[in-house]
């Protein structure tokens, strides 16, 4: 137990950070008719977590660097599970978001420490075999994450897939303070604060106006007022980072086009495979009138084959420059996106099926890969940074897609209904926020069938144009990533970084 203990503290985590990233997306409904929560409340539910991710991964990798990287891993599981607990107990949707938001904090420093606690704790063969161990439970979280929440909401409530996080994580803790060895960056290194907080700026303020501009609009002053506010909060990262002494991401790292186009892809990969799910998941629900469990099986084609493909596909492909096994990948997703993007008044949920496949696929051919081609195209000394940007640019695109696909879904359902409806944006924000029950409930008998069918066909068309839209992100990708990346030789993912934070395969 001694010898794998800090592999099973670890992944324990692990598994439980990127559960949370997933797990929320079947009990939208629910939690919208419990707390009274409107569209808006849904995307910062889901994006305030995967935002606090992006934001703070990499300021958090600095601090455990200087602070010692276990106790940091420790202090970010107490804080998961003390936010975690207060989710289950919220008694509204702002409290529901604040305590998102301290959940993904603690899950920022969880998941920078994770690979480089394995690397400290392992060597050769053990290295190379508890990063692989590593992987592949990343991949069950995504794989399980739908089909658990679904099953922790039907059988017992909403509120459970955040109170089953609490044993795990006493767990987690008293196993690694009993089995992990302390360890720390080379001497000297800070925490970038400067960098850390106008990240968060730019990326808050970012999701922020993306969220606001279906109902403000996207040309009005508020909108492009906060889109502006993430701009100068954007140049000043990168003058932050040009002049700080241990900067977290090196602006100069942007002058490869390799790097900028592994960066786009790994944006592009959880924006377009992920982004639109969550509406999936209400439109089953609400729509179809799907079971929380029943809504979370659907989407497991896109999970397991994701699963499969990147268990099976690391063995078989290895030696096959990452340039192509992450841009065909990124083309797999787009196509399969576009394949869901198929829906009409009258379709169920086979329609999807063929589509969350090949977008499974194409993200299990792409992700094991990304890590490898992100270290490809910087110095072996940047080995880390790469690695952590890398999981920073899939959670930010992830944060970004959830807002940016829900806005336009309500946009095309704005459309769809108008002429049927007297009020149809506010129709609009109220299905794509899971609320067509009630809705059809207010509707004279003799109105019924018809208002039945308008429903059926503005959720559709929603759905549709946002696929269509990530479609477009993943095939763009792509063939960025085909066109700038430049082969070059793997390294071995179990040889540390010198001086750095080893890179860590991109998780969910």
């Amino acid at each position: 137990m001694r010898k794998w203990g800090p592999l099973t503290a670890v992944c324990l985590g692990t598994f439980m950070l990127l559960l949370d990233v997933t797990i929320v997306t079947v009990a939208l409904p629910d939690m919208a008719k419990a707390l009274h929560a409107s569209l808006s409340d849904l995307q910062w539910v889901i994006d305030i977590y995967a935002l606090a991710l992006a934001a703070l991964l990499l300021g958090a990798g600095s601090a455990a660097d200087a602070w010692g990287r276990r106790r940091v891993y420790v202090i970010g599981t107490v804080l998961f599970a003390g936010a975690s607990l207060a989710c289950g107990l919220s008694s509204g949707a702002t409290m529901l978001v604040a305590m998102r938001c301290v959940q993904g904090i603690g899950g920022a420093a969880m998941f920078a420490t994770t690979l480089s606690l394995l690397g400290a704790n392992y060597s050769g063969r053990d290295r190379g075999l508890a990063f692989g161990v590593w992987g592949a439970v990343s991949g069950a979280a995504a794989a399980l994450g739908p089909v658990l929440g679904g099953l922790l909401t039907q059988s017992l409530d909403w509120r459970w897939i955040f109170f089953v996080n609490l044993p795990v994580s006493v767990l987690a803790v008293a196993l690694t303070l009993r089995v992990v060895k302390e360890s720390r960056g080379h001497a000297g290194q800070r925490l970038d604060l400067g960098g850390t907080l106008t990240w968060t700026a730019f990326a808050g303020a970012a999701t922020y106006a993306v969220i606001r501009a279906d109902s403000v609009g996207w040309l009005s002053a508020r909108t492009l007022g906060t889109l502006a506010v993430a701009a100068v909060a954007l140049l000043a990262f990168l003058l932050a980072e040009r002049n700080a002494a241990h900067p977290m991401l090196d602006p100069r790292l942007f002058r490869s086009g390799s790097f900028v186009a592994v960066m786009a892809a790994a944006f592009a990969l959880n924006a377009a495979a992920f982004g639109v799910l969550p509406y999936t998941s209400i439109w089953l629900q609400t729509v179809l009138g799907f079971s929380p469990l029943k809504g979370g099986l659907v989407i497991v084609p896109l999970a397991t084959c994701a699963f499969v493909v990147a268990l099976v596909g690391g063995r078989l492909l290895h030696g096959v420059p990452a340039r192509y096994t992450v841009g065909v990948g990124l083309l797999l997703i787009g196509a399969g996106s576009m394949a869901q993007a198929v829906l009409g008044a009258g379709s169920g949920w086979a329609a999807l099926t063929p589509g969350l496949a090949i977008a499974g696929f194409g993200v299990g051919l792409a992700t094991p890969a990304m890590s490898q081609a992100a270290l490809a195209s910087v110095p072996p000394h940047r080995a880390g940074m790469a690695g952590g940007a890398v999981n920073t640019f899939r959670q930010l695109g992830y944060a970004l897609g959830v807002a940016l696909f829900g806005t336009l879904a309500a946009s095309r359902m704005t459309h769809s209904l108008t002429g049927h409806v007297a009020d149809p944006h506010g129709a609009a924000s109220a299905l794509a926020g899971g609320a067509a029950p009630e809705l059809l409930a207010h509707t004279p008998p003799a109105a019924r069938p018809a208002a039945t069918h308008a429903v059926h066909a503005a959720f559709a068309s929603g759905l549709d144009a946002a696929a269509l839209t990530a479609g477009a992100v993943g095939v763009v990708a792509g063939v960025l990533v085909l066109l700038m990346v430049r082969n070059a030789p793997q390294r071995h993912p179990a040889a540390p970084a010198p001086a750095e934070r080893q890179a860590a395969p991109s998780g969910v």
